[in-house]
């Protein structure tokens, strides 16, 4: 446990908060969302070093209006109390006009004696992400209640010193953070790369063997169903229903789910089996249409109504169709025919996958081609797991810094009148 410097007393956040609430999700669901209108923040949004807005919902001004107890002002801080981001925690500065938050969102409003950076600060060190650790709703259910926010112990030094350790700390987790963004930067350029090789190869195919629409291979393309569930993942061999995020970029994770309630009957038809071709059905532009091949403990795992199970003729690889799906062909196509009324959601169509156009490889070529492409993917997951070494020894870092400020084992007034000599 840290030790907290003796002349820093601890309050209850309740004790130095005007609100403490969370928001929630519109009537619809995502399919109230916009290209603009006024800022819709989930959990995806709120990171420890900032708000990331490059996938910002947006609702109208309308919305907003009869969801006015949870707007969201300049100085609020905005806590992740669900999930797998569980702590995540940052506040909204000024500049970014009007904005809400959906349920998975704790909005913390300061009172007058505490600063809004400084409070921030303090529920990301490491000794209050260990107290929402030990408060976990449920063991693995990953939760937070109002009353269990209000019930967070931090330091608390007078407004002044408040200030001069968040002052200290902007300039060295900025330090931090652009160190950061040049790994982030590295990773995303692997990422082209590989997708570079990969398009090579399917064109490559293309070139020799010319192409054909997906739906010769297609036996039957079903699509699931999402009843009612609890917000945490099920439990040993409880039944489940898979979120559109057990789904990303060609991977499938079968921890993404949501578990069926007891009382709720499973509906069989739709339970996952390994090897399964699955294709998110709804999701934004960049996204929907992805593509993953189930694997894993997916027994009791059901099909959602947002994705859609391809079963494929015999002689047809799932995870070939799966990594020509991937490509820059099928993704252009996907991308300029999938509907919708907003770009934040559109769907797509089973007709629409079918059309998908396959180089007409056999099973001896199709075998090829995946080898190729793990070749390609093996030195591109080296290269990119030491990147991710990298940024976690970063995360790590600025932790440890805000932490020692925050919990007086550094002498933020002697050190931050030096670095900003």
């Amino acid at each position: 446990m840290t030790i907290v410097d003796s002349n820093r007393n601890t309050y209850r956040v309740k004790l130095l908060a005007t609100k403490i609430g969370s928001g929630k999700t519109p009537a619809g669901g995502a399919e109230t969302y916009q290209d603009s209108g006024v800022t819709f923040l989930r959990s995806q949004n709120i990171h420890f070093d900032g708000l990331r807005l490059d996938d910002v919902a947006h609702i109208d001004k309308s919305v907003h209006r009869e969801m006015r107890g949870t707007r969201v002002v300049p100085g609020d801080v905005l806590l992740n109390i669900t999930g797998a981001s569980l702590g995540r925690v940052t506040h909204f500065p000024e500049g970014l006009g009007e904005a809400n938050v959906n349920q998975h969102v704790c909005i913390i409003r300061p009172n007058g004696t505490l600063d809004s950076r400084y409070l921030s600060y303090a529920l990301s060190a490491r000794t209050s992400q260990g107290q929402i650790l030990s408060m976990q709703v449920g063991g693995n259910r990953d939760g937070l209640n109002f009353e269990q926010v209000g019930n967070l112990e931090i330091p608390v030094p007078d407004v002044e010193t408040q200030r001069r350790i968040a002052d200290f700390l902007d300039v060295e987790t900025a330090r931090i953070g652009r160190l950061a963004i040049l790994q982030r930067e590295a990773l995303e350029l692997l990422r082209e790369r590989e997708l570079a090789i990969r398009d090579g190869l399917v064109n490559r195919l293309v070139a020799k063997f010319g192409e054909v629409p997906l739906r010769r291979f297609v036996a039957r393309i079903d699509q699931g169903a999402s009843p009612q569930c609890e917000s945490f993942p099920r439990e040993g061999a409880e039944w489940g229903v898979l979120k559109l995020s057990s789904i990303k970029r060609g991977q499938f994770n079968a921890e993404e789910n949501k578990q069926l309630p007891p009382d709720a009957k499973p509906n069989v038809e739709y339970e996952i089996k390994p090897g399964d071709l699955l294709v998110t059905r709804a999701n934004t532009p960049q996204l929907v249409g992805d593509v993953a091949v189930a694997h894993g403990k997916v027994q009791g795992l059901l099909l959602p109504d947002l994705i859609y199970r391809v079963t494929l003729e015999p002689g047809v690889d799932s995870e070939y169709v799966t990594q020509v799906a991937l490509s820059g062909r099928i993704r252009t196509l996907i991308e300029s025919i999938a509907r919708g009324s907003s770009q934040s959601m559109v769907k797509l169509r089973g007709e629409d996958i079918r059309e998908w156009p396959i180089p007409a490889a056999n099973s001896t070529q199709q075998g090829n081609f995946l080898r190729d492409v793990e070749r390609c993917s093996a030195a591109t997951k080296r290269a990119a797991n030491a990147i991710r070494r990298q940024l976690d020894l970063l995360t790590e870092r600025r932790q440890a810094v805000i932490t020692a400020a925050i919990t007086g084992q550094l002498d933020v007034t002697a050190t931050h009148s030096i670095a900003t000599a």
